[in-house]
């Protein structure tokens, strides 16, 4: 399932402590993709957040993905989940919703149709692209591409000459992340990047609104 969005929005609540508030202005900048990522958040006030901004999503014909709490995708009806370097495999996320579907979990209401998790993999290095597309990612977040605070953990920026390589060899889309501002914005689209995943570029903003319009009309 290929995604229908080129900006990836990802929420951090320690630069938009609001973040009910900070995404319906990304909303209504034009995003229409948002991963919910708040892993110090306790897992009840994660899935009533996670409840309250499927709600807002769906108003605004937005995706909603949770980070690595399947459980948490499937309770809140989100389209997909996102999964790191220590999640479970995206085989695994398939065969947890299949159990879901055989107990009547999932089903979109009045259709009878099954609705499938979309699954993202973070990646930070060639390598790890390509075994994520193995295991049945339907896209990868790449990086640190640039110098940035979030993702210092990973070590020192991979930058575009690596994204090209990691674009080169994936079929499925992939999404530069990691100092993602207006001002490279391009040279990431010009790499080979499907799209770009946002944390600090857009809720670091003054204006969420404005910033993420910005972004929407380079990308578009």
């Amino acid at each position: 399932m290929k995604p229908d969005f080129r900006l990836y929005l990802i929420t951090d609540g320690t630069l938009a402590p609001d973040i009910e508030d900070a995404v319906e202005k990304a909303l209504d900048g034009g995003v229409r993709a948002v991963q919910l990522r708040e892993k110090a958040m306790p897992v009840r006030d994660l899935l009533e957040l996670a409840f309250r901004l499927r709600v807002l999503t769906k108003s605004r014909s937005a995706r909603l993905f949770i980070n690595d709490r399947v459980d948490v995708a499937l309770a809140c009806g989100a389209d997909g989940v996102h999964l790191g370097g220590q999640s479970i495999p995206p085989e695994a996320v398939r065969r947890i919703q299949a159990v879901g579907e055989i107990q009547g979990v999932r089903k979109i209401r009045g259709s009878g149709k099954r609705k499938r998790l979309m699954v993202g993999v973070s990646a930070h290095s060639v390598e790890q692209a390509a075994a994520a597309q193995r295991g049945g990612a339907d896209f990868v977040t790449f990086g640190p591409v640039f110098e940035t605070p979030s993702k210092k953990a990973y070590g020192a920026p991979l930058g575009l000459q690596k994204l090209r390589e990691a674009a080169s060899v994936l079929d499925i889309p992939l999404f530069a992340i990691g100092g993602i501002k207006s001002g490279n914005i391009k040279s990431v689209t010009e790499a080979g990047a499907y799209g770009a995943a946002l944390i600090s570029g857009i809720f670091g903003a003054d204006d969420i609104k404005g910033e993420t319009y910005k972004f929407m009309r380079t990308l578009e």
